[in-house]
């Protein structure tokens, strides 16, 4: 059965080698993608993919985001060498890649913008990668709209990533991280956190058409129904600074409907009852396969082994099945 890895990641040789001499030092997440090999070496990325029949990726730039290490003009740099870098491959090998998602130097909104059109039009890329905040700064504010707006015009698909460091402490008495918390529990609250801001900003309303892939099933959003469902129909309630009651008028919908106009990825580090949850929260139709290759302990292998493992598993019949592995991404990113 064709199967389309929808999150994946790569290092285009150009941006690496310029990555390189920006952020060669740069901690956490930094020091983990200098030490994986199928970010920048084809032909080990040929050789995992290879091991399962039929099987594709849709390509993206690894995490950090450029605006997180790197001066406007260095960012605009960046982002033109990855997305040509991933235009190619997908040129070159489409048998293996049908597509690939652009990165913006999101420093400077118009320069974002010139680049998202540029991408879009010129390089043919299947949607954009945002990640989860702006150098610390909310996707909800008004100077961003410009590229929500375009997307759903467009009518291709933005990809929610997450990201904070570990500089972004776990208590406030601290001034970082520990034990690696930032990452394992900080970035599923990040999802959560750009998803909740998307919906209560009116983004949606705005914008129906609006197509936004969240990373790892949509971070703990599928394991927090009650909260976000029955808690959140009491917005209000537990405020006393502001009038939220008003805001929960204006919506149209319930908070509950907007998140489940999400679409969320079966990259679950292997986790099948995370996936049977996630599912249920978003139904077939909006969830779609991905691994989150290379960054596994097998350098790429394990994930996608794994992930395919648990779709293959799933109670569900073989045309879901068939939506959850690649219809659904064909649709979405209007694949031949």
């Amino acid at each position: 059965m064709r199967k389309i890895d929808v999150f994946n990641h790569i290092f285009p040789k150009r941006y690496v080698d310029r990555m390189s001499e920006l952020a060669g030092t740069m901690k956490d997440v930094g020091k983990r993608v200098r030490g994986v090999p199928m970010l920048v070496d084809l032909d080990v990325r040929f050789e995992v993919m290879d091991a399962h029949p039929e099987y594709q990726q849709i390509l993206s730039v690894a995490t950090p985001p450029v605006d997180a290490y790197a001066n406007l003009d260095d960012a605009v740099d960046l982002a033109q060498r990855g997305n040509d870098g991933m235009a190619e491959l997908v040129q070159r090998y489409p048998e293996r890649f049908p597509g690939f998602i652009a990165s913006l130097p999101m420093n400077d909104v118009d320069a974002a913008m010139r680049e998202l059109e540029r991408s879009m039009d010129a390089l043919n890329a299947r949607g954009i990668q945002l990640c989860s905040n702006v150098q610390g700064k909310p996707l909800d504010l008004p100077a961003y709209q410009p590229i929500f707006a375009a997307m759903a015009a467009r009518d291709f698909p933005i990809w929610l990533h997450p990201y904070r460091s570990a500089t972004m402490a776990d208590y406030a008495t601290e001034d970082r991280s520990l034990y690696e918390i930032w990452w394992t529990l900080g970035w599923p609250y990040e999802s959560s956190v750009a998803m909740s801001r998307l919906v209560f900003s009116g983004m949606f309303d705005r914008y129906p058409d609006l197509k936004v892939i969240t990373h790892h099933m949509g971070g703990m959003i599928p394991y927090f129904e009650g909260r976000v469902g029955p808690g959140w129909d009491q917005l209000g309630a537990r405020t006393s600074d502001r009038d939220y009651t008003k805001l929960l008028k204006e919506l149209k919908k319930r908070p509950l409907d907007y998140f489940k106009m999400f679409y969320a990825d079966t990259a679950l580090f292997g986790a099948y009852d995370a996936t049977v949850c996630g599912l249920r929260f978003f139904g077939v139709d909006q969830v779609l396969f991905a691994s989150d290759a290379p960054f596994d302990p097998q350098g790429g292998r394990q994930y996608i082994r794994d992930t395919i493992d648990i779709v293959d598993r799933l109670p569900i019949t073989t045309e879901e099945r068939e939506r959850i592995y690649w219809r659904n991404a064909a649709r979405l990113l209007k694949l031949d």
